[in-house]
């Protein structure tokens, strides 16, 4: 996947940007039929192609790389779909040849099924379910846990068809096959996605090939903070590739990027920048009747429209398009911070720092071992934090520093690389050698899943404050003490330390405002990644 795909013009539909939390604005995917403004109550519009031409845009959909790389993950999950049943039916019948008698509602047919050519009909169903699932869609492969979502989903329908279908059949499919290859192929299919899914990162460091070529248009100060949020993930492959502000190149300054056009001149603008996708953000002139013009005038051209609504730090899953009077308004929900999900997550939370607990147990004893031989002083670092709603409690950590580091703090204080309210330095002299390698892997913070048991903390949450920070906090800040702090959290797998004070604000109150059940395992699962890679770590 890391090899260059076709060199010629790489335009095509690209997915939908999606809001990721390094984004500070919302973007929703504009269709042929329905466009939405730049406000939170769209307009709905009616397409009527106009008597104009569209604008010539050559489309490139046969040679981008998206299609490129739909054709390996076709091939990747048929090689994972035939590993998965292989593994089955061997498991089950080793290599004896075995039959099985197919009745039809009742009716005996005339032969017998072979477990290998059910294994291959299966295979090919599989696939078949997998694809009419839209796995393959190239609004999805790369971005997002949708890929994810619809492939366990796809894996899921059809296990459940195949099990009914052979019920009410009467055909004598092994329940140790089925049992087998689920839960195998579905794993394995996620495992060949994610894998796929960062071999198309790391390509993308080395060739903007695969990437989206993206269009910005809108205000100039608008467009140059669209730009800004867009290139602080550029794993996401959404390169900004030129502007179009209100009257054209000389009458506003874009930060690093060439402004090619006016509103008007978008279609020309496009076939000259060889982009893929315009994105739409708010400017004076970007009215609902020059947004339905410029659907119009890209039609057919094999170029996404997607626009940035004015919503800051809004996650998809508080959106929702409701159709009202024939307006399909969006609506935005409150976030939760109570009810029956949130005691889930309390329930998960507790379980799992249990079984944490219990299965590292060998480790903490080794580190406390460690920590007692190499340096004089407690094992455990006790610290008071402010945690959910202002109230305060004792943090658990293995002690990383001397025993009087906060005696010599002021001496170094004036080294500070941080900025903001947050005391960060790269070489700190009163960290210790074992201490030193406590960090680089955040061992330091496994006693922290005691606090989790106790109700003081979460496994996935903001950084939990020292009182004197939070004592600072402006309103936007204090919003980060409405749930409880996190062991891990948006902030550890974006940079932990790297982090500038305001960037570790704008990731927790993400959080805060847009938690999920869902978005807590990704993140868990981010942060193994950012452990392993002690990214940011010092």
């Amino acid at each position: 996947m890391a090899s260059a795909p076709d060199s010629r013009p790489r335009r095509s539909r690209p997915p939908s940007i999606s809001p990721t939390p390094g984004s500070s604005r919302l973007t929703t995917s504009i269709t042929q039929s329905s466009f939405t403004p730049t406000s939170i109550t769209p307009t709905s519009i009616t397409p009527t192609r106009p008597a104009k031409e569209p604008a010539a845009v050559p489309s490139p959909w046969n040679s981008h790389w998206l299609v490129i790389l739909a054709r390996r993950l076709f091939l990747l999950d048929t090689f994972v779909v035939f590993v998965s049943l292989s593994v089955a039916v061997l498991a089950r019948f080793g290599e004896r040849a075995r039959t099985s008698s197919v009745e039809g509602f009742g009716l005996q047919l005339p032969f017998n099924v072979s477990y290998p050519l059910m294994a291959a009909v299966l295979g090919a169903g599989w696939l078949a379910m997998l694809f009419l699932s839209r796995v393959y869609d190239r609004k999805v492969l790369g971005v997002g846990a949708d890929e994810y979502k619809r492939l366990a989903n796809a894996s899921l329908r059809f296990w459940g068809i195949a099990a009914i279908v052979c019920f009410l059949a009467k055909i004598e499919l092994a329940r140790t096959v089925l049992a087998i290859a689920f839960p195998l192929g579905t794993v394995l299919l996620l495992v060949g996605r994610w894998v796929a899914r960062k071999a198309l990162h790391r390509a993308r460091q080395h060739n903007s090939a695969w990437s989206h070529r993206v269009l910005v248009v809108g205000g100039a100060d608008e467009v140059n903070d669209l730009v800004m949020q867009l290139r602080r993930s550029p794993y996401a492959g959404l390169e900004v590739v030129g502007a179009c502000v209100p009257g054209g190149p000389g009458h506003g300054t874009v930060d690093n990027v060439r402004v090619v056009g006016s509103l008007t001149t978008v279609p020309d603008a496009v076939a000259a920048t060889g982009a893929d996708t315009v994105a739409i953000t708010s400017s004076r002139g970007m009215t609902s009747s020059v947004l339905k013009r410029l659907g119009w005038e890209l039609e057919g051209a094999g170029v996404d429209l997607v626009v940035a609504p004015g919503l800051m730090d809004v996650a998809g899953p508080r959106i929702h398009v409701r159709p009202v009077a024939g307006l399909p308004l969006l609506h935005v929900e409150q976030p939760e911070f109570s009810g029956p999900v949130r005691l889930v997550k309390y329930a998960f939370d507790r379980l799992v720092a249990f079984l944490a607990l219990l299965a590292l147990s060998p480790l903490l004893l080794v580190i406390a071992f460690a920590i007692k031989v190499t340096s004089p002083g407690p094992v455990i670092f006790r610290q008071t934090r402010v945690g959910s709603h202002g109230d305060t409690f004792t943090v658990f950590k293995f002690r990383s520093m001397v025993i009087d580091a906060e005696a010599k703090l002021a001496a170094v204080s004036v080294r500070n690389d941080g900025d903001g309210l947050l005391f960060k330095l790269r070489e700190d002299p009163r960290i210790t050698r074992v201490g030193r390698g406590l960090r680089r892997f955040s061992l330091d913070e496994i006693p922290q899943f005691a606090n989790v048991l106790r109700g003081q903390m979460s496994l996935v949450g903001p950084r939990p404050a020292l009182p004197s920070e939070a004592e600072q906090y402006g309103l936007e800040a204090e919003r980060r003490l409405l749930v409880k702090p996190g062991i891990t959290g948006l902030w550890q797998v974006s940079g932990r330390s790297d982090l500038s004070w305001e960037d570790s604000v704008r990731l927790d109150l993400y959080y805060v405002e847009n938690w999920s059940f869902t978005g807590d395992l990704e993140i868990l699962w981010k942060t193994m990644s950012a452990v392993l890679s002690s990214r940011g770590a010092y």
